[in-house]
């Protein structure tokens, strides 16, 4: 951000905007492909969305103009707002619900490994060759597109959802997010502790690199390497969040990882030593991004689509009477990889069905 204020000659406010604009093409990225996604498939969706991400970030790269800048960031925050919500609905999709958390977590680190390798780029690439280069690198998860259709497929749940003509996402919204007052509540609970964690991120890698160049004297690469430490930091928190999450529920530490990162960030004020910086921005990544990885879990516990849209129960019982079909499941021990798989629910009718 200092390297942008400096080549551009822009106020720190305009600065602020370009986060501020990301954001909003974030919000309006999830709703809009979160439709498509559902229309044309998950699958076909995100590709496209990987293809926006990456082409605006790219094109960051000629970009010399702030309007032109907010522009191609509103394109990227539409893209990555897409691509993280149909990535959410992939994952429910392919994983039971007890693997959930565990896989998330896994896909939160898999983007923090790629804002580490971003941050230490940039403390070579932006002293060298400026910022402008440093966003060439956008191009790449465009190979991610070839992968991504031929690996690939739609779930067994949206094929069969799109053959039963189940109902439209504007409906199920209603249904599954604002049905009564205790889902609203936790909707909108929801809402809020995500709008903060957001805000809450991007105003901590925008600013803080920023606000550390000046305070301890640092270059482009000291700053750097500070956000190497707090995005390690955030790594190992989400890898814990799940297990702790698990361990004490969520209200107690979601409330612990938001109150810890707010005291966090508030100490890192009074580090004035490199050490210093780096052992607390590790630790503000710890708290402040650490339950990252939890709100997946927490909205799919929360919206639980397994009766109509994404039957679970059904694509369960589906592949076990196919199976059972050809005589191939006769044992106890054929039926609990299918028991590992499922819900209580299904456990339960599982379980009645073996002792027939």
């Amino acid at each position: 951000m200092s390297s942008m204020i400096a080549s551009l000659h822009i106020s720190a406010g305009a600065a602020g905007l370009i986060g501020t604009i990301t954001n909003w093409g974030m919000l309006l990225g999830g709703v809009i492909f979160g439709f498509l996604g559902d229309r044309f498939g998950r699958v076909k969706t995100f590709t496209y969305t990987i293809f926006i991400f990456a082409f605006a970030t790219a094109l960051m790269g000629f970009a010399n103009n702030i309007y032109l800048i907010y522009f191609l960031r509103l394109l990227t925050g539409i893209g990555a707002g897409g691509e993280y919500g149909l990535g959410i609905t992939l994952l429910a999709e392919a994983f039971p619900k007890n693997k959930l958390g565990k896989m998330s977590s896994i896909a939160s680190v898999g983007g923090q490994v790629g804002a580490l390798l971003a941050a230490v780029l940039a403390a070579f690439i932006i002293p060298n060759l400026g910022w402008h280069a440093l966003y060439l690198f956008g191009l790449i998860p465009i190979v991610l597109i070839f992968f991504v259709r031929r690996h690939l497929s739609e779930s067994n749940e949206f094929l069969k959802s799109k053959q039963e003509q189940t109902i439209s996402t504007a409906e199920a919204i209603r249904k599954y997010m604002f049905s009564d007052f205790q889902t609203s509540y936790q909707s909108i609970g929801l809402m809020i502790m995500t709008t903060v964690q957001i805000a809450g991120y991007f105003g901590l890698m925008n600013w803080l690199p920023t606000i550390v160049q000046k305070q301890s004297g640092l270059n482009v690469a000291g700053s750097s390497l500070w956000m190497i430490s707090t995005i390690i930091g955030m790594s190992v928190g989400m890898m814990t969040f799940g297990s702790i999450l698990d361990r004490i529920g969520p209200r107690l530490s979601f409330g612990i990882f938001l109150i810890a990162s707010s005291i966090m960030v508030y100490l890192l004020v009074f580090a004035h030593t490199t050490i210093a910086l780096l052992v607390i921005g590790a630790i503000v990544g710890f708290f402040s991004n650490g339950m990252y990885g939890g709100y997946d879990e927490k909205m799919s516990e929360v919206f639980d689509w397994s009766d109509d849209s994404i039957p679970v129960r059904d694509a369960l019982w589906d592949h076990y009477m196919e199976d059972n079909s050809h005589d191939t499941m006769k044992t106890e021990s054929d039926m609990e990889k299918y028991l590992d798989m499922s819900d209580d629910d299904v456990k339960a009718d599982a379980e009645k069905l073996l002792k027939k």
